[in-house]
Formats: C-alpha cells, sequence, structure tokens
C-alpha cells in the first residue's frame, strides 16, 4: 500500500503555487473566501453531488442521489437531488400542458391553458404595444418559480453527475470529495456565465446601460417589465429558492457553515423578493450582473486548480481578480453613489406609499436600499482581502526558499480506498 501511496503521490504535481493554494482550500478559517473557495452559496454543500462510497450493509446512504422510485422520491422530496425524478415532473408538466393545447380547441375552445403559468410568464399586459410587449407583477409569478425550482434540481444533478464527473474523472480526479468539487464548479460556472450573459443582454436593452444609473430613479415606478427582464428576475428567484430547499430539508451532505448558508439564502431571497416587489427590478438588474460575472470568472479559476493546469490557473486568477475588483468594489460603489445622490430624481408624485399605484419610494426607503448594497459591499471588502492574501501567499510561496509544510495537507492527494482499488 506504502508503494501505491508513493506512486500516487509521485504523479500530483509539486509546484510550490499549487500547495499555497491548496493550504487555504483546506484552511477551515477560509471556507467563505479564498478565490479557491465557494464565494456564493451554490458552491457550497461539495460532498454531496457524486454517489458516495457504499454505506455498510443494511444501512442506507441518506445523501445518495439514486432513485428509490418516483413516488418514493416525491414523498421524502428527493427528487431534489434525483435527476431522473426531477425530470419526470417537469415532463409530466410538458405532457399536460401540450395534451390541453391539442384536446382543449376541440372540447371547450378559447379556455385559457391552467399549465401555461407553469412554463411561460404571466400577467401580460393588455394595452402594451405588440411591438414591445410588457408584463405586470401577479401572484401567478409564484407558480412559475415552482416550477423552475424543479427545472433547477434536475440542471444542477444532470451537470455535477453527467457531465462534470466524467470529465473529472479523465483528468485523473477520484476523490469523491474533489469529483463533488469539480462538479459545482462546473455548474456554478455554467450557471454564472448564462446568467451574467443574459444580464448583460438585458441590460443593454434598458435605459440603465452601462450602469447610467441615474435611471434606476428616471420614470419611478419601472411596474410594466419586458419580458426577458420579468423571466431573468423569476429565474434568479427560481435558482436561489432550490438552493434553500437543499439545504432547508437537509437533502445533501451538510456542511460546518449551515446555518450562515441558511441566512445567506434567506437575505439573498429576501433581497430579491423586496426589489421584485416594489419595483426596482433596473438596479436589481444591475446588482446581479455585478455579482454574477465576477463568479463565473471565480468558478472558473477553481475548475482549473483541480486539474492542475498551472500556467492557465495563474493567468485565470489574475484575470479574475481585475474583474472582481471591477464589477464588486467599483460598481457596488457606483450604485451606492446613485443610491445616495440620485433618489430623488424619482418624480415627486413617486415618492409615496402606495402599493395600488406600484410607489413604494417613501422618504426612508432611501436608507432600506442603501443598507443592504452598502454591507454587500463590507462583504465583498473581506473576501477582497482573503483573496489579496491568498494572491500574496501564493507569490512568495513560488520562492524556492520558502515552504509550509502542513500535516493537514498531507492527506489531501491520498488517493481514497476506492482508488487504491484501482
Amino acid at each position: 500500500m506504502s508503494d501505491r501511496r508513493a506512486k500516487f503521490k509521485a504523479r500530483a504535481p509539486g509546484l510550490r503555487l499549487r500547495d499555497s493554494f491548496n493550504n487555504i482550500e483546506t484552511d477551515a478559517q477560509h471556507h467563505l473566501a479564498g478565490p479557491f473557495r465557494p464565494q456564493t452559496p451554490l458552491n457550497a454543500q461539495y460532498d454531496s453531488p457524486v454517489n458516495s462510497p457504499a454505506s455498510p450493509a443494511g444501512r442506507l446512504d441518506p445523501w445518495s442521489t439514486k432513485s428509490a422510485g418516483f413516488v418514493a422520491d416525491l414523498c421524502s422530496s428527493r427528487w431534489v437531488v434525483v435527476p431522473w425524478s426531477s425530470f419526470k415532473l417537469l415532463l409530466i408538466v410538458v405532457v399536460l400542458y401540450c395534451n390541453w393545447e391539442v384536446v382543449t380547441p376541440y372540447v371547450a375552445p378559447g379556455t385559457p391553458n391552467p399549465f401555461a403559468p407553469l412554463l411561460f410568464i404571466s400577467h401580460y399586459i393588455p394595452t402594451s404595444s405588440p411591438d414591445d410587449p410588457r408584463y405586470a407583477k401577479g401572484y401567478l409569478d409564484l407558480v412559475f418559480i415552482a416550477y423552475y425550482i424543479v427545472f433547477w434540481s434536475w440542471v444542477r444533478q444532470v451537470v455535477t453527475l453527467h457531465v462534470c464527473g466524467p470529465i473529472a474523472r479523465w483528468f485523473g480526479i477520484k476523490r469523491h470529495a474533489k469529483l463533488a468539487r469539480f462538479g459545482e464548479q462546473g455548474y456554478a460556472m455554467l450557471y454564472f456565465i448564462v446568467m451574467g450573459a443574459w444580464g448583460i443582454r438585458i441590460m443593454s436593452q434598458l435605459p440603465t446601460w452601462w450602469y447610467r444609473t441615474e435611471y434606476f430613479w428616471i420614470d419611478y415606478p419601472h411596474w410594466d417589465m419586458k419580458p426577458e427582464l420579468k423571466c431573468y428576475y423569476l429565474m434568479q428567484a427560481a435558482y436561489w429558492c432550490q438552493q434553500l430547499v437543499v439545504l432547508l430539508l437537509n437533502l445533501e451532505k451538510p456542511r460546518k457553515d449551515y446555518a450562515e448558508l441558511v441566512a445567506h439564502h434567506f437575505v439573498t431571497l429576501w433581497l430579491v423578493g423586496w426589489s421584485y416587489l416594489v419595483n426596482l427590478t433596473l438596479i436589481g438588474n444591475a446588482v446581479y450582473l455585478s455579482m454574477d460575472v465576477p463568479d463565473a470568472f471565480l468558478a472558473f479559476s477553481k475548475l482549473l486548480n483541480y486539474i492542475q493546469w498551472e500556467r492557465a490557473k495563474t493567468i485565470s486568477f489574475v484575470i479574475f481578480m481585475f474583474i472582481w475588483s471591477y464589477f464588486r468594489h467599483w460598481m457596488n460603489l457606483v450604485m451606492l453613489y446613485s443610491v445616495w445622490t440620485e433618489f430623488d430624481l424619482m418624480p415627486e408624485i413617486s415618492k409615496r406609499w402606495s402599493p395600488k399605484d406600484g410607489v413604494w419610494m417613501v422618504w426612508w426607503m432611501k436608507y432600506q436600499i442603501f443598507a443592504p448594497i452598502l454591507l454587500l459591499q463590507f462583504l465583498n471588502l473581506f473576501w477582497y482581502a482573503l483573496i489579496w492574501r491568498i494572491a500574496l501567499r501564493a507569490i512568495f510561496d513560488a520562492q524556492p526558499n520558502i515552504t509550509d509544510e502542513r500535516s493537514d495537507d498531507e492527506g489531501e492527494d491520498e488517493p481514497d480506498d476506492d482508488d487504491k482499488e484501482d
């Protein structure tokens, strides 16, 4: 066994830059920070998306992703982490929708399809121009979110298990924990690339392009939404709801920072829901964009770290730091300045609390908007300091006369029992 372990260690890259990053990776004090540790809640449950080693005889692995049967998965809520069961739920709705569209014209012409709100956004404004359709907000938005919680559950597990898993194994990753983390970062990169690009496209269609912050307030309330903006907002809400469901139902192996993750998800959903309700979706789009774009680069850097492409991961990390600095700090400060100095650009008639008219901007709302963005900036600064510390350690640890030997890292490259059998 010692020969096999020595052989395994001999295959692992030995650069000190890698050792520096791994030291931070395994340091419990940095579980929420560091360029190669999760910065966003979706990266959090890193022991779960892969099938864990066989449980002792007679015991069922509580975090297995294998189906116990469609009905059993529904009753136990395991459909959230079993991709085949979540796919069946999605398919049932599609079949019912199509069946209604085919049969109803012959039975009850003109009857609206009750399954349409699950698949498509609702509350179209009939008085809006066909060339520029607009949508209002309403209770059917909750139905749309519910369906796409199932959608994100399916996408997440398909990507982590069936796309990123084989890719990770092809690169020689065998440990279950690293397979899980690789899968989550692959899903993170895919999600944030799509949502970041979508957010840029949406902003390009709005007067707020590129962070023209005065239009956050001019002509408020922005209660009628472009269809893409509404769909984008609701898809974001569905994504974060899906993440929270996994945590609250304990469907995946929990982390030590479980309480912090639950709190983070609740705060995120509160910000999503509140900005949507009070018609602040234009500034909401800008905040989303400033978060999603750097997270995509973060996930990509982590993937390169796991496969040990030394030069590529270093270049990617440098680019990530520039992107992070621009979006998470400069643009966040720009938005804070706008809230503080441009809030009064909104029409005087909108500076009142009248939900039936879609206006909520009484004087104290200025501080209610400013405070969470300021707290976000403080959190970003905390992460920023840790990112720079990691970067500096990587630079200095790359020097030949610098060593950092810690017993906690020695087992990181050792294979699991399953690996030793290969």
